[in-house]
Formats: structure tokens, C-alpha cells, sequence
């Protein structure tokens, strides 16, 4: 016998989480917190599917909530649910406006449930984004560093990046710590710096900000990392693809990534002088390479192989 999954919308703030369940067509409130949202996970039925938006870490306590209680869930694309309610006639936003169209969003396209939270890979995405935050800042530093004649004030920039990069280097080591302790990440991150111009910084970011990696298709990988080429096409005209969306860390990371490919080995080198000269264009180029690389990254961790 086939169960039917039950979608139960859940639309995310800081301190509280509006429910719609469509089975009893009822809405409630339960506390955003540990406690209250064990007992929340715990009276669902178990066919019960958890729909919510990807809000940061405010849907933390959630996934981790339903993921020891055995409920499947999916985190969906805000925009997407924006223009979904839209397109549904729902002009009007509330919060439990917002969880009846999740719970609709839910049953009409039927999501692939997430994987259940990882707290190791979750404390090394935590670890990598606060590293980038601190190496933001220290680039900030520098262009202030060049707009300033003040003695006073290029002291004090330059203390400011100088403690900057003792933070950076202490939390680079903590990285290295943790990912000695995790032995799948250890090795996923092994492989992928197997591959031209994938550097210890592009694994880190690879490893924590795409899990998916060598579990899903070319062409979804490609377009979680915000790599996949969209058309621009209407009647007769056929505009100039471009990409968009995805993940912005991830495809900065490739696109330098790429830049190192095409200078470390020759077949990327010769894959790109063949798309710059047929498009005219070095950007587009470059955008190509970081795409194949990507898609032998991900043919890699799906084989568990390094590159060869």
C-alpha cells in the first residue's frame, strides 16, 4: 500500500514557527527552540513531510528537531515560494499565509527530502564562512590602507590587519584540526585538491558549502553552484545565455579555481582556447572551464577517485 505524504508548511522567524497541517486544516505556533520543536517533531505522523524556507540558521533547531525524530523535511528556495504564492493569486504576506503556500508547495511539486544535518560538516561551514568573513574584512582593510596619508590612521589600519591575519591563521588551523577528525571529509577534501587548481581554500569551501557533490547530476550540481548556462529566447530572438543564481561562495571559489586549471593543465587549457575563440569571449571561457571542472569534482566524489 502507498503512503501519501502529509506536507506540513512551516514558516521560519527567530523566535517562533507558524504550522499548517492539511489534514485537520488547522494552523498553530510553536516556540523556535529546542524543547518545544522535539515535541512538535515528535507528534507528527511518520509519513508526515516538512516543507519550510531556507532562513540560515534560524531552521536549524528544526532540521535537527525532525531528523532525530525520523521525519523527512526539505528546505526550499524563498523566491521560488514567493512567486509560487504569486502565481496562486496569494498577494498578501503573512506568516501563516506564508505556511499554508508551503504546505500547497509541498504536495504540487513533491521535493526531494534533505539529507539529515551532519554536525561536523555543519561546525566546518560555520568555521569556513566566519574565515571568509575575516578575510572580507582584511581586504576591506587594504583598499582603506591606499585612501589614507594620515600616520595616525595607517597605524591603525595596519594593526587592525595584522590582528585580522592572526585571526585567520588561528581559525585556518582550527579548520585543519576538524577535518582531521572527520574521516569522510578528510578524504573528500584529499581528492578534490588531487585536481588542477583546487587549493586547500576551494576544498574547504567545495566540502562545506556543497555537500551534494558526487550525489547528484552534472547538471543540478552545476546549478546549485549557480553555473548552468539559462537561455534568453522569445519568437525569433535568441538571446545570449548567461548564468545566475546558485550558491555565490562556491562559484567565486571555481571561478578562480578555473583560472589555476587552465594555467596547470592542458586539457583545460586547450577546452578553453576552444570556447574563447568560438564565443569571442574570455569570461564566457573561463565560466565553461569552472563548469567542467565542477563536473569532474563531482565525478570524482561520486567514484571516490582522485583525478587522473
Amino acid at each position: 500500500m502507498t503512503i501519501h505524504h502529509s506536507y506540513i508548511g512551516c514558516d521560519i522567524a527567530k523566535a517562533m514557527i507558524d504550522v499548517f497541517d492539511p489534514v485537520s486544516n488547522r494552523l498553530s505556533r510553536v516556540a523556535n527552540e529546542a524543547a518545544a520543536l522535539a515535541d512538535f517533531a515528535g507528534s507528527l505522523a511518520p509519513h508526515s513531510f516538512v516543507v519550510f524556507e531556507a532562513t540560515g540558521h534560524h531552521d536549524k533547531a528544526l532540521r535537527h528537531a525532525l531528523a532525530r525524530a525520523g521525519i523527512a523535511c526539505a528546505r526550499l528556495n524563498p523566491t521560488m515560494v514567493r512567486r509560487f504564492a504569486q502565481a496562486r493569486g496569494r498577494l498578501a504576506k503573512t506568516d501563516r499565509i506564508d505556511a499554508r503556500i508551503l504546505s500547497e508547495m509541498g504536495a504540487m511539486f513533491r521535493p526531494v527530502a534533505d539529507k539529515p544535518p551532519c554536525p561536523g560538516r555543519e561546525r566546518l561551514t560555520a568555521l569556513a564562512r566566519r574565515r571568509d568573513q575575516l578575510v572580507e574584512a582584511r581586504a576591506l582593510e587594504l583598499r582603506h590602507l591606499g585612501e589614507t596619508t594620515d600616520v595616525t590612521v595607517i597605524a591603525d589600519i595596519e594593526a587592525a590587519i595584522a590582528s585580522l591575519s592572526i585571526r585567520i591563521v588561528a581559525l585556518e588551523t582550527e579548520i585543519s584540526h576538524h577535518i582531521e577528525t572527520l574521516d569522510e571529509l578528510a578524504a573528500q577534501a584529499e581528492r578534490l585538491t588531487s585536481a588542477p587548481g583546487i587549493g586547500p581554500v576551494t576544498a574547504l569551501t567545495l566540502v562545506a558549502h556543497m555537500p551534494e557533490l558526487g550525489t547528484i547530476s552534472p547538471k543540478a550540481i552545476a546549478s546549485l553552484a549557480g553555473l548552468a548556462p539559462c537561455n534568453n529566447d522569445s519568437g525569433a530572438k535568441t538571446g545570449r545565455r548567461s548564468i545566475r543564481g546558485g550558491r555565490p561562495r562556491v562559484r567565486k571559489a571555481l571561478y578562480m579555481a578555473a583560472l589555476g586549471a587552465v594555467r596547470a593543465n592542458q586539457r583545460f587549457k586547450a577546452f578553453y582556447d576552444a570556447i574563447a575563440i568560438r564565443s569571442g569571449s574570455k569570461k564566457s571561457a573561463l565560466i565553461a572551464v569552472a563548469r567542467k571542472l565542477l563536473t569532474v569534482l563531482n565525478a570524482m566524489q561520486r567514484d571516490q577517485k582522485p583525478f587522473a
